[in-house]
């Protein structure tokens, strides 16, 4: 087991904490968290890759951890996350990088590698499908399977919860920090192979009132030690509490910013560089089983990898060793 060292890096502009392990001369691969997580997240696969003889970087995006948390929404935007990435690169030395990415982190990671090819080697996106057009309500919603979620009742079908911060935000964020703790055990929850063709409980956030419905307030929750060691998980509890939910949240605002910024891409977003997609199975808002999700990176990604695994939207954390050898596999196929 490897030691992560915590580093942090700063420039004008902001500051970026990140861990890292492995070897200092080892090729570079750094990992991105989604919402609402931490850099620890990565724990598992920043070990095995980095007794692979990587040089493992995870830094806290900002709005997350013990990097910056601006109170502007628009500084969330996600022209914003790349730029800070690319100052840390710049400070790792700027080789190229294999980028791995979950959630929000796969936009900031397929964002990168389309606006500055230059930073990466490959992108591995996990659990959630590239966009070209932008990451918004405007490009995800088209894409619902209607079959699940008829547009009369569920108009914007799995992406409710994320209506809900456009139209409730200082709701929705109260609604989270009333209990950071139990908010961040109920959130981290394994999938359900049950849930498969079913309605997602995020697809009804705006008629039950907010994420916690009445109560609004996470019911009490132990947190599941399967995902995040007891430890870690107290970690990011506090980087919530320090904060709140609010700098993260905020990454839900910016559609517009978003969507303006993924146009001005050269080559229409196109990705040259290998990528990696690693499905969840069991995940109810970003499986791209059997729907529309997938189109889009499908048709812009030049040399697309796709691999599934039994797992909900926390594929990192639920799978960690089955992701750590379909990275592997995929690095060994591509010769990265």
């Amino acid at each position: 087991m490897s030691t992560l060292v915590s580093r942090t890096f700063s420039s004008p502009r902001q500051t970026t904490h990140y861990l890292e392990c492995g070897p200092a001369d080892g090729a570079l691969m750094i990992f991105l968290h989604g919402w609402p997580s931490i850099s620890l997240m990565w724990r598992a696969q920043m070990n095995a890759f980095a007794a692979d003889g990587w040089r493992c970087v995870a830094p806290d995006l900002r709005g997350f951890g013990c990097s910056s948390a601006p109170a502007a929404a628009d500084a969330y935007a996600i022209q914003e996350v790349v730029a800070d990435m690319a100052e840390l690169h710049d400070h790792l030395g700027g080789q190229p990088a294999i980028w791995v990415s979950h959630d929000w982190g796969v936009v900031v990671a397929a964002e990168l590698a389309a606006h500055e090819p230059q930073r990466s080697r490959g992108v591995v996106l996990t659990s959630l499908a590239y966009q070209p057009e932008g990451h918004a309500l405007r490009t995800v919603v088209p894409l619902v399977d209607r079959t699940i979620y008829p547009a009369d009742q569920y108009p914007d079908g799995q992406w409710d919860y994320y209506r809900y911060y456009t139209t409730h935000f200082d709701a929705a964020v109260a609604d989270l920090d009333a209990d950071e703790a139990a908010s961040l055990a109920s959130i981290f929850r394994r999938g359900d192979p049950a849930g498969v063709g079913q309605v997602s409980p995020n697809a009804v956030v705006t008629r039950n009132g907010g994420r916690f419905g009445a109560a609004h307030r996470a019911p009490p929750t132990e947190p599941d030690p399967a995902l995040w060691p007891p430890a870690d998980f107290e970690v990011l509890v506090q980087a919530f509490k320090a904060h709140g939910f609010r700098p993260s949240c905020a990454w839900y605002l910016n559609d517009d910013a978003n969507i303006a910024y993924a146009r001005k891409a050269p080559n229409d977003g196109r990705l040259s560089q290998p990528v990696l997609f690693v499905n969840g199975d069991f995940d109810q808002i970003c499986s791209i089983t059997g729907n529309r999700q997938g189109d889009p990176m499908r048709a812009t990604c030049a040399d697309l990898t796709v691999t599934s695994i039994p797992s909900g939207h926390w594929l990192p954390l639920e799978r960690k060793a089955e992701l750590i050898q379909a990275i592997r596999t995929w690095l060994k196929i591509k010769s990265l």
